[in-house]
């Protein structure tokens, strides 16, 4: 008997390939073959016969990448995009999104507001999102809906917030979603987002700590994103942020700290050492005047950093080409130094390095055999994307996330053309 011919699920051909894999250099003509939610074979496309596939893709004419992933973000708040624009964070936050948040969130409205930010992060290339947000149930069930994986996580601060009216409880909600969420499905994790150090006590945060250590899950803050709130807490405990959250034993790989503005080199030393991650968050960050994170010194010192677009009220989209673009020239600007932060190690922070973020290094980030198939195709045939020297160049300065052509998210084909 003649054997069957192998039938996957789908093959992308043609393209540039950038698996993202270190050392690995751009594959031209390349060939992904996927069965289920895994990548099968990367290659160079071979002259033998093409086989069969439930849905075949040419990507002539486009760069093929691993999705990218975006490291912070609050999905909910694209029902305050555009809202309070140009204020400081202070004023910002507790003038306006605070009293927006009490008055106008309920469970559908961050279901639905977040099922449109899915819409949006995936038609611009993002296939794993970071999310910590109040009313966290709807979060999961939109990210659900629209196929996207995630780090999903119920919001805890120490005054009333939406949905949990007594901040006695926050803890008690975060723990029930987790236990409610945690076998749900591959693609989500649950886990719990404490606002800041200043807005939570230091048992609020011990007691988070002692939460997501029991479910193996990261715990987000956000952290030392202005330099009012580092004087805030260093005059409440005598101690600078960064040190403040060793002392309480916080400091460890499955801490995730947003924006990670205003440190000096000694808390950039620690969270190297701590092994913390961290979100970047460039446009956020020069929106809200907050300052400029020190990203090629944490990167030089041995830091996982990823990129994340923050919520749509201080950025204002979810775009992260965008957001790569951003991150690159910031560095650039800071620094005066033009060779500072380069596309491709850009490009890594927000594929390899988001993963590494999330602890999922192993399942997404490269494109390589084994992994799960989290890809995007970009559209080079395009007059911004002419002519193309670059692969990473072109991803990072000169592609929007318009440009994307299709995604693929654990196997399956979630946007087409």
């Amino acid at each position: 008997m003649m054997e069957s011919k192998k039938k996957y699920d789908v093959i992308i051909e043609r393209g540039t390939l950038l698996t993202m894999v270190d050392g690995e250099e751009p594959i031209h003509d390349a060939r992904i073959t996927i069965s289920g939610d895994s990548i099968e074979e990367v290659s160079v496309r071979p002259d033998s016969p093409l086989p069969e596939a439930d849905e075949i893709i040419n990507a002539e004419d486009a760069i093929i990448l691993p999705g990218l992933i975006n490291s912070h973000g609050h999905s909910a708040m694209t029902i305050f995009r555009g809202m309070a624009d140009d204020l400081p964070l202070k004023k910002w936050l507790f003038d306006h999104i605070f009293p927006a948040e009490v008055s106008h969130l309920n469970p559908d409205t961050v279901y639905w507001a977040s099922l449109l930010a899915c819409l949006e992060m995936i038609a611009s290339g993002t296939t794993t999102s970071v999310d910590g947000y109040f009313f966290a149930d709807g979060i999961v069930r939109a990210a659900n809906k629209a196929g996207i994986r995630g780090l999903v996580a119920q919001g805890v601060i120490d005054f009333p917030a939406p949905g949990v009216p007594d901040p006695e409880k926050n803890l008690d909600v975060a723990l029930a979603f987790i236990e409610r969420w945690i076998h749900f499905s591959d693609l989500i994790t649950p886990g719990i987002f404490c606002h800041s150090p200043l807005t939570c006590s230091a048992k609020t945060l011990l007691k988070a700590h002692e939460i997501s250590a029991t479910f193996h899950s990261p715990l987000q803050t956000h952290l030392s994103e202005t330099q009012e709130e580092v004087e805030e807490i260093e005059k409440r405990t005598g101690l600078r942020p960064v040190f403040y959250l060793d002392d309480l034993g916080l400091l460890d790989s499955d801490l995730i700290a947003a924006h990670a503005i205003h440190l000096n080199e000694e808390e950039i030393d620690l969270l190297a050492k701590s092994h913390v991650k961290i979100a970047h968050c460039p446009e956020s960050n020069m929106k809200l005047g907050s300052g400029i994170a020190a990203v090629g010194r944490m990167l030089g010192k041995g830091v996982t950093v990823g990129i994340g677009t923050d919520g749509c009220a201080s950025n204002n989209n979810l775009d992260l080409f965008g957001e790569m673009d951003a991150a690159a020239k910031l560095a650039k600007v800071a620094s005066l130094d033009p060779t500072l932060l380069d596309a491709r190690a850009v490009l890594k922070m927000a594929t390899i390095g988001g993963a590494k973020v999330i602890g999922l290094e192993d399942r997404v980030g490269t494109i390589e055999a084994g992994k799960k198939a989290d890809i995007i195709i970009v559209d080079t045939n395009t007059p911004h994307m002419t002519p193309l020297y670059n692969p990473y160049s072109q991803l990072v300065y000169s592609a929007t996330g318009g440009d994307v052509w299709d995604v693929i998210i654990n196997g399956m084909l979630v946007y087409r053309d």
